[in-house]
């Protein structure tokens, strides 16, 4: 598929468009989406994880809970018919279409401390997603204490029996997409994850689209 087609793929929840915008290789994205909004994130080359944070617009104490949100649901997994949940089980938004049917939510942000940890020294001075929440979080007054663990769309993390979390290649494809409806209004910060030691972005980190349409 070109890129020319894969930039006019439509929202997955149609209605008028209330924003439409590239997030670059690498680099971080946030938006207030409103209570009944619908954010569609499209993967427009494949294998590029989307590392999202989500918290109320008018209360950021209210925050994504990936426990809560597990425990709720009975599933590791994120797909569609997923409430995402605070810590209290509020509903923050809900998954309402999804063309991968498998998204993380255990796998955590990569940092620069976890990146040296895992593959070494030499990776100390690489760009990651922790790093990228911070850079767009500051604009709402948000820092290091507010940080959760995150979603990870598009990223392919199988469990074990054992409990071992793999990182393996993804099940995206160019085009495909996932969809978020606001429950009520809120906050998404989002690294587009800059990682290259592992095959989450499939060791070359792509543009992502996100758009927020609201249905008529």
């Amino acid at each position: 598929m070109s890129s020319t087609v894969i930039d006019s793929v439509p929202a997955l929840v149609p209605g008028a468009t209330i924003l439409d915008e590239i997030v670059e290789a690498r680099g971080p994205w946030s938006a207030i989406v409103k209570a009944g909004d619908v954010l569609t994130i499209v993967d427009l080359h494949g294998n590029q994880a989307v590392d999202t944070l989500i918290y109320g617009a008018h209360d950021t104490s209210r925050r994504y809970s990936a426990q809560t949100t597990i425990t709720a649901q009975r599933s590791l997994f994120v797909s569609t018919g997923t409430v995402l949940r605070d810590s209290d089980g509020g509903a923050l938004m809900t998954v309402v279409a999804d063309e991968v049917g498998n998204h993380d939510t255990v796998g955590g942000a990569c940092s620069q401390e976890s990146n040296t940890l895992r593959y070494g020294h030499h990776t100390r001075h690489q760009h990651a997603c922790v790093e990228n929440f911070l850079i767009e979080g500051a604009r709402y007054g948000l820092g290091k204490r507010d940080l959760a663990p995150n979603l990870n769309f598009f990223m392919n993390v199988p469990v074990e029996a054992d409990g071992t979390l793999g990182i393996v290649d993804g099940l995206s494809a160019p085009g495909l997409r996932v969809a978020l409806r606001a429950d009520t209004d809120v906050l998404v910060l989002v690294s587009n994850c800059p990682q290259i030691n592992n095959p989450c972005n499939g060791f070359d980190p792509t543009p992502v689209r996100m758009v927020v349409t609201r249905p008529s």
